[in-house]
């Protein structure tokens, strides 16, 4: 393909379109079809593998002979910039895509090439939350709205008004400033960084600068489905037993005297935390469109989270469309994925 060539999604072809979503934690992937696929992936420690595994991923669908992609795990500390970060992640892709079409989303809302993705690559990086705005924009249209995109590590939330994201901020530095970017996720949070106390025995003790247990530790717990995964705070499994003591460790607690009440209680405390984080962001970010939104497109895996933040608001009046209830809880927690493959035609399928 010449590299100069762009594409807008809604031209790319409706048949075979594999779309993929490289980040720094996790990769997902998905044809817009109904198949869907997630998998933690370390990239900070594994980068050297991204090739390999993704694909492992593309060998699951031999008939998708175009892949979209976009990404965020640029940002990875394993990479000294986020040209370096890109450039890497384009050389992977191409390598596993070897004989298929590659086009990679920028934050423009186009489809280039890779080539093209390597001149502009502060527009390629960090460029998933658009596919996800651009796909929640056509669920609000006309009114002013609001996505709320929770995933394991980040929060994304972009205005919407007159059909179109609005966002004040389009890289990193800019929506985190403008409150569109909340580093806080349902999984890979440092507890020690949202609370300064948890609750034990009728009072709240100081917890412990540390990390010794993350939010998908309080949301197990509060009963919220997670991927099962070894990438916990002490390596051991991500189960309900283990993370209550992975919370008593947080107050230098031995297991055997934090009880599974203790435990819960201990989770609700950190759930309310992260929900008032969130709550924060939302206000600021709706101020942007000088309005309460009148319609909340919830996207990702942390559905419960944002109900919370909601209700702290008392946004009853708001209506709340969830893509786990539109598409199932597969494609939304592969949101960024399964916007991606809707907007280049995956699903016409």
């Amino acid at each position: 393909m010449a590299e100069d060539v762009h594409v807008s999604p809604a031209s790319a072809s409706s048949e075979g379109v594999l779309a993929l979503d490289i980040g720094g934690a996790n990769l997902k992937a998905a044809d817009g079809r109904g198949w869907c696929h997630v998998e933690p992936f370390a990239m900070w420690r594994e980068q050297a593998r991204l090739a390999e595994v993704l694909k492992d991923i593309l060998a699951a669908r031999p008939d998708c002979g175009r892949v979209v992609a976009t990404m965020t795990g640029e940002i990875a500390d394993c990479f000294s910039s986020r040209a370096e970060g890109v450039q890497f992640i384009l050389a992977a892709l191409e390598e596993a895509c070897l004989g298929r079409e590659v086009l990679v989303y920028l934050v423009d809302g186009t489809l280039v090439s890779p080539a093209v993705a390597r001149k502009r690559f502060f527009q390629a990086a960090a460029s998933n939350w658009h596919a996800v705005a651009s796909l929640a924009a056509r669920l609000v249209a006309p009114a002013a709205g609001l996505l709320v995109d929770i995933g394991s590590t980040t929060i994304d939330l972009v205005p919407i008004r007159d059909g179109h994201p609005c966002p004040v901020g389009c890289d990193d530095v800019s929506r985190m400033a403008a409150g569109e970017l909340i580093y806080t996720g349902v999984e890979r949070t440092p507890i020690a960084t949202l609370v300064q106390e948890l609750p034990w025995r009728g009072r709240l003790h100081p917890v412990a600068r540390e990390r010794f247990a993350d939010t998908q530790d309080a949301w197990l717990l509060l009963g919220l489905p997670l991927v099962a995964t070894t990438e916990t705070a002490d390596g051991r499994p991500l189960d309900s037993p283990s993370a209550a003591a992975r919370l008593a460790r947080m107050l230098l607690i031995e297991a055997e005297d934090f009880t599974a009440a203790d435990a819960l209680l201990a989770a609700e405390f950190v759930a309310e935390a992260q929900a008032r984080l969130v709550a924060r962001g939302m206000q600021q970010v709706a101020a942007t469109i000088g309005q309460r939104p009148e319609v909340v497109v919830l996207s990702g895996h942390g559905d419960v989270l944002a109900r919370r933040s909601l209700q702290r608001l008392n946004w009853t009046d708001c209506d709340v469309v969830s893509l786990h209830e539109r598409v199932g809880l597969a494609a939304s927690r592969v949101g960024p994925a399964y916007a991606l493959a809707e907007l280049a035609g995956g699903g016409g399928g």
